[in-house]
């Protein structure tokens, strides 16, 4: 359990923070941008699910989702070590990523084939499950770039984020009265 005593702390306004691990970092550090761009993403999710109105299934999706994406929060914030010990440190786990897979699945297969594009939009709370996506897509390219760099991430991070971005996809999808009210995309359409 978490305790925060003090919201402020006065330590950042030099425009420096702390990762997990004792380490300070710039505010504008690559890692701090990968789980920053997590945390708008849960952020997203939450505004979703005020708008879900009777969905108690999807609810159910993200709410998990939404606790799983402080744990990956943590994940990145906390660089991996050559010598950690399994288990001793709070990691996006593979069972996270298959969890995320057969729900997409679950979803997408009750779902009409896709004939089009869709642009984001329908009802309000797919148009945030979209904004989250594409929110997810870029903590995925921040914590791509954190690879890049040579910084190390775990891999169930990686696979976590990369199918979490799909899952919003499909929840969209099924926010949007299971794909009757998707907005398609029509080429060309205002030429």
């Amino acid at each position: 359990m978490v305790t925060l005593n003090r919201i402020y702390t006065r330590t950042g306004d030099a425009g420096t923070t702390r990762l997990a691990t004792g380490a300070p970092v710039s505010k504008a550090d690559l890692r701090v941008e990968a789980y920053g761009a997590v945390d708008e993403t849960n952020a997203c999710v939450g505004l979703a699910r005020t708008q879900l109105g009777a969905d108690p299934e999807l609810d159910a999706m993200l709410a998990r989702i939404q606790n799983e994406l402080f744990d990956l929060g943590a994940d990145l914030s906390t660089p991996p070590a050559a010598d950690e010990a399994p288990g001793s440190r709070l990691r996006i786990l593979d069972s996270q990523v298959a969890r995320l897979e057969a729900e997409i699945d679950t979803l997408n297969d009750r779902l009409p084939a896709l004939q089009s594009f869709i642009l984001p939009g329908g009802t309000a709370a797919a148009a945030s499950l979209h904004l989250g996506r594409t929110v997810c897509r870029r903590a995925e390219r921040e914590a791509v770039r954190l690879v890049e760099a040579g910084e190390p991430v775990s891999g169930p991070a990686m696979r976590y984020i990369n199918r979490l971005s799909d899952f919003l996809f499909v929840a969209a999808r099924w926010a949007n009265g299971q794909g009757k009210a998707e907005v398609f995309w029509k080429s060309g359409a205002t030429r």
